[in-house]
């Protein structure tokens, strides 16, 4: 079992979203952050005053998938995310020690579903 989590740019959510409901990856966790990276943000100015912006607004994914579905996913991510341009996002894998459904209390491969 691994977590998926990917950072990528909020207006290809979309485009993920669609990608990864192709390869059969319905069930993810989806939040608003703020990143800085490569991008090293731009400079806005507000009322005449310039204002440095290097947070800039982020999407994170989080999927929790079995061993099967990990390249799948990860591909599909890709495919949705990618512009080519710097600040298309990351996409970092780790190992999930145990999962619980707490509904039914199941747990492992069954409690991802």
């Amino acid at each position: 079992m691994k977590l998926i989590t990917a950072v990528i740019q909020p207006y290809k959510l979309k485009d993920v979203k669609a990608a990864l409901m192709k390869v059969g990856v319905t069930k993810m966790t989806v939040y608003s952050g703020l990143g800085a990276g490569q991008q090293k943000g731009y400079d806005e100015s507000y009322r005449g005053v310039i204002y440095e912006v290097n947070l800039l607004k982020k999407t994170i994914l989080q999927i929790a998938v079995n061993e099967d579905y990990v390249q799948p996913t990860i591909n599909a991510i890709i495919e949705g995310a990618r512009t080519g341009n710097i600040g298309d996002g990351k996409i970092f894998i780790t190992d999930l020690v145990e999962v619980i459904r707490i509904r039914t209390g199941e747990k492992g491969k069954e409690a991802i579903g």
